[in-house]
């Protein structure tokens, strides 16, 4: 749970796409229900950026600083991973 809290310090930006109707982007719209008031509440001037277009796999992407950035695939994913993925991803900008 505490690396919620480090999301503003670690990242400069966190970018969801998905698709609004799609099954493969289920679990990524869930994880934008259960998390998205939790994230802004700790982290209220980070820019978290939820791109919707129809056909579009779910991706995730942040960028660190320098313009740096990193993705991952979410794809096939339970909620449960792709929490495991923003963590690895926020974890990842700490270093």
């Amino acid at each position: 749970m505490a690396w919620r809290a480090q999301l503003s310090r670690n990242l400069k930006e966190l970018r969801i796409h998905l698709c609004q109707t799609s099954p493969s982007s289920n679990a990524t719209r869930d994880f934008i229900r259960s998390n998205y008031k939790d994230l802004k509440t700790l982290n209220p001037r980070f820019p978290i950026l939820i791109r919707e277009c129809s056909g579009t796999e779910p991706r995730i992407w942040a960028r660190y600083e320098y313009g740096e950035e990193k993705s991952m695939a979410l794809d096939g994913l339970t909620e449960g991973q792709i929490t495991k993925k923003v963590e690895e991803l926020v974890k990842a900008g700490g270093r």
